[in-house]
């Protein structure tokens, strides 16, 4: 009976003819294989053209160019978390009232994306990510499975590095130069990578559902030159629609998978956030008596995690899954990559609560710097995993998935960050941060149940919205 069940739900994964390989090229068990003897998923075209054949160097100069954006965006988004203090002062506020700079920025960060993602369908990623600096899913286009774990990785040590790095950069500016100059330091080197980002970023929109994969390379046009390759109009799709589009990114808020990584994302986001802001708050009063550069130096320890998170979590997360993978006979299912989870959830968690006693009790700021290296490595690690979990779930739409990821991410890090000081004042730093690890555990027991349930609820997700229409050829 089980053998039965599965076949049914392997049909309602639409796994039963081409494009299948594509669709759901983790079912692979034939096909072009690596160097290395790994089979390759998803299927390389025989098209000299498809992004999944170019050459490393230029996927390499499209990837980390887009890495960078991402750094970018996270130094500005983290800005005014180290000055709230000289911020309320000049604009005679509360600091309660200057950190929303902060959190209404993340939440228009996040939203912003209902409104890339649908361009990028239109008009192309290479246009969109030279007007945005910030649209992250390239990395499905580029790379193949058994290389998205470690490439994410390095998307997300980039993010953590603008997370983590951005309050050192920051707080330096503003100590020597004033606040307003670290707004014209972002103007300045966005112009510059903007510059760079024209003769680095190729196109990587793809059209694979409509390729032959039986006809030889001779049948193609030759691999365009270089500077061809920097066409603004060669991802322009006239078929496109822009509030069509929006319509099916918006429905994927009732993906349970979706909705899971966001907010595991969201969570760790969102009090790292918040502990910046609640270490503005305290460590420039007695009795620590810090200078804003000083909170800077502490942010540092946040992106020492995220670096140790670089050179074990990336290349865990892959003996994880292809461990798993091959005890099941070589059939890889997204879920493998959830188990890797645990040292995420571990060790993140605890840092937080380790920051927090330290605060609460004015001890030692060494304490408060190994808890945010702690946080530093969980919000790395964590994102890697759940963020590859969402693109292999659902590769045909995987940038629709991760604009909502990403919508969800910052809303709620957004909340969360709003609330932590009126939070502490009512609660009381220790208690109110043993609630905050209550439920970051809390949202990323979620985990666990995806693992046992996450097929069958793919298989339902495919019956409505965006996968829905994919899975049926439209």
């Amino acid at each position: 009976m089980s053998n039965v069940a599965d076949v049914k739900l392997n049909e309602q994964l639409g796994m039963l003819e081409k494009p299948a390989h594509e669709l759901y090229e983790i079912e692979l068990v034939e096909g072009k294989r690596s160097k290395k003897g790994i089979l390759l998923r998803p299927q390389p075209s025989n098209v000299p053209n498809d992004p999944l054949n170019w050459p490393y160097w230029e996927k390499y100069s499209t990837y980390l160019t887009v890495c960078f954006f991402a750094f970018l965006g996270l130094v500005n988004s983290s800005n005014f978390a180290v000055v709230i203090v000289p911020v309320a002062a000049e604009l005679n506020t509360t600091t309660t009232r200057a950190g929303y700079l902060t959190s209404i920025q993340l939440l228009f960060m996040g939203l912003g994306n209902l409104f890339w993602m649908p361009m990028m369908r239109i008009i192309g990623k290479r246009p969109v990510y030279l007007a945005s600096l910030l649209l992250l899913s390239v990395v499905a286009d580029l790379f193949y499975f058994h290389e998205r774990g470690h490439c994410m990785m390095m998307l997300h040590t980039a993010i953590s590095g603008g997370v983590f790095l951005g309050p050192l950069i920051n707080a330096y500016i503003v100590q020597y130069a004033g606040w307003r100059w670290m707004c014209a330091f972002m103007a300045i080197a966005a112009s510059a990578t903007f510059v760079v980002a024209f003769f680095t970023v190729h196109e990587t929109a793809y059209k694979r559902e409509i390729i032959n994969y039986d006809l030889p390379e001779s049948e193609y046009n030759p691999k365009k030159y270089w500077f061809a390759g920097l066409s603004l109009t060669s991802g322009y799709d006239s078929q496109a629609l822009f509030w069509g589009w929006l319509g099916s990114t918006l429905v994927l808020l009732v993906y349970p998978p979706v909705m899971f990584v966001g907010l595991t994302i969201g969570v760790f986001l969102g009090w790292n956030i918040s502990i910046q802001l609640t270490a503005s708050r305290k460590f420039t009063v007695a009795p620590y008596h810090w200078k804003i550069h000083s909170l800077g130096l502490l942010s540092t320890a946040g992106f020492v995690g995220a670096v140790i998170s670089f050179f074990i979590g990336g290349k865990l997360i892959e003996f994880v899954a292809t461990r798993m993978t091959a005890r099941k006979g070589g059939h890889a299912e997204p879920e493998y990559r959830l188990p890797a989870m645990v040292f995420p959830a571990i060790i993140g968690p605890m840092g937080v609560l380790t920051f927090g006693l330290v605060i609460a009790n004015k001890k030692s700021y060494w304490g408060a710097a190994v808890g945010f290296a702690m946080l530093g490595f969980g919000l790395t690690t964590a994102s890697n995993v759940v963020v590859t979990y969402a693109i292999d779930a659902y590769r045909p739409i995987s940038g629709e998935v991760l604009a909502i990821v990403f919508v969800v991410r910052n809303v709620m890090a957004c909340i969360l960050s709003l609330y932590i000081a009126d939070w502490i004042k009512v609660e009381g730093v220790e208690k109110a941060f043993g609630e905050i690890v209550t439920i970051q555990y809390a949202i990323l027991s979620l985990s666990v149940v995806l693992f046992f349930f996450g097929k069958r609820i793919r298989a339902f997700t495919g019956q409505c919205g965006p996968m829905k229409r994919v899975l049926q050829g439209n």
